[in-house]
């Protein structure tokens, strides 16, 4: 703790300090406790997603195989052109939120494609989607667990260090107030007592 002055000046600093502190913190708890949840709520939202994905991933590897007989090259369909995701403001923090993945509308001879292949492209579409969201949602993750860590590390500042610190500065800060009082009224006490003897010493 660094060199305090022990002053009514101070004493007021530290007042004010300590009132700011103890009205800042539940504040913070409380968004800290926000974030667990948060957290908390994304990864069972990320279990559920990257179970979906595991469905739907070996629901297509039954008929995968036979992407391998056509003769074009279907990636530029199933390849997202953009990913879409917006922003939600949880617990103060800006978390990424997936909303669509959009892809180019396949052009090709009906005639000539086999008719699964607009089922197959959508599957596989679908499961990118997926991916596209898990991802999303990792993000996300990850930064509610900097926030929740940096909100966590000023919860601990204020409780362990800054509102014990300007306690410590009050009661040193009063005892030295109150001492400096009771030497001064001691010491007027003194000096009456000899204005008093040297009246009576001139009577």
């Amino acid at each position: 703790m660094s060199k305090i002055k022990l002053t009514k000046g101070e004493l007021k600093r530290q007042r004010d300090a300590l009132r700011q502190y103890q009205r800042y913190l539940p504040t913070l708890q409380l968004k800290k406790q926000q974030l667990q949840l948060e957290i908390l709520r994304h990864l069972a939202f990320l279990e559920e997603k990257e179970h979906y994905e595991s469905l739907r991933r070996k629901a297509i590897e039954v008929w995968a195989g036979l992407f391998s007989d056509l003769t074009i090259d279907i990636r530029q369909w199933i390849t997202p052109k953009e990913v879409v995701i917006g922003l939600k403001n949880t617990a103060g923090a800006d978390v990424p939120v997936f909303q669509s993945a959009e892809f180019i509308q396949p052009e090709y001879d009906l005639f000539i494609m086999p008719l699964w292949l607009d089922h197959g492209i959508e599957a596989l579409r679908q499961l990118i989607s997926i991916k596209e969201e898990i991802s999303v949602i990792k993000r996300a993750i990850d930064i509610l667990r900097h926030e929740l860590r940096v909100t966590t590390q000023r919860v601990n500042l204020f409780e362990k260090i800054k509102i014990p610190q300007a306690e410590e500065a009050i009661r040193r800060i009063k005892i030295y107030i109150g001492d400096q009082l009771a030497n001064s009224v001691g010491r007027s006490k003194i000096a009456k007592r000899k204005i008093e003897e040297s009246v009576e010493a001139l009577v």
